[in-house]
């Protein structure tokens, strides 16, 4: 049975594969208490390759909000019965809500972005921007700051071809060279690289650019949150740049979700706390 729009109960899911080490339950359970909503809210392990029977198994149990991580995205995508604007052009959802009896697609990862951002006062859309990589958390990226106005974004990433294809998601976006990142008032790390890794004793080939391109002037963005102060936010701290790690991004996303599901946006503050924690205790 569809679940009302906004109900004061229900169940949300997160599906991938792994998804043991996810931190939405930890976060997504922390906003419902301090809303005081009877939601809950479970992790599962699907299979790559039965995202789409994840999303008939929501139409069948009722089940009220699903969030989406990897091996899913596409596959999710074709399942649902509509999908938003960023989530049609990325062809990926990282949320399903109802509306109606319409199951919607959402991305919120890139508004996550661009949220996580406004709340420490940095606007995107007088910024020039540079992003580092070319998968799917870069692609995000430069979707969201295109919705969101930003006129000059630069796309740096090893294979040409995947910077080519990135930068057609925004108008304002061009595929650079690494020289480029010396303009850049904002560089954001959109690759993997730097996750997991101790930040004491990097070099150049565990970080995604030489560091001595950096500078006091600009802010200097990692979307790995594992480890928070990942070596590139070392040595970007190091030369005096403004550092910002990926937390911000997950939780933003996260709220947007709920946002979907309830109709409001959670306490990131909580969400947050409860994030650190959770990291503190691995």
């Amino acid at each position: 049975m569809r679940p009302a729009a906004g109900a004061a109960s229900g169940l949300a899911v997160l599906i991938g594969s792994p998804v043991a080490h996810s931190l939405s339950p930890v976060i997504h359970r922390a906003a419902f208490a301090a809303a005081g909503v009877d939601w809950s809210y479970a992790a599962l392990d699907v299979a790559d390759g039965r995202g789409g029977e994840a999303v008939e198994a929501m139409r069948l149990l009722g089940i009220a909000g699903m969030s989406v991580t990897m091996p899913h995205k596409t596959a999710v995508a074709d399942a649902v019965d509509r999908l938003e604007p960023a989530a049609r052009t990325l062809r990926s959802v990282n949320t399903v809500s109802w509306d109606g009896e319409e199951l919607v697609g959402s991305s919120t990862d890139g508004a996550g972005f661009v949220a996580s951002l406004a709340e420490i006062g940095i606007d995107v859309a007088t910024a020039r921007i540079a992003v580092i990589g070319a998968g799917g958390a870069a692609r995000s990226v430069i979707d969201a700051l295109g919705r969101a106005g930003t006129n000059d974004i630069t796309v740096l990433n090893r294979s040409a071809d995947k910077a080519e294809h990135a930068a057609q998601l925004a108008t304002a976006a061009s595929v650079g060279i690494v020289s480029d990142i010396t303009r850049a008032d904002i560089v954001v790390n959109a690759t993997s690289v730097g996750m997991g890794v101790v930040p004491s004793g990097a070099d150049v080939d565990d970080l995604p650019c030489d560091p001595t391109l950096l500078h006091p002037e600009q802010v200097v963005v990692d979307l790995v949150y594992h480890p928070l102060r990942t070596a590139w936010l070392v040595a970007a701290d190091e030369v005096g740049a403004r550092t910002v790690d990926g937390l911000g991004m997950l939780i933003h996303q996260a709220a947007l979700q709920q946002q979907r599901w309830l109709g409001t946006l959670p306490d990131v503050a909580v969400m947050r706390a409860a994030a650190e924690s959770a990291l503190l205790a691995r």
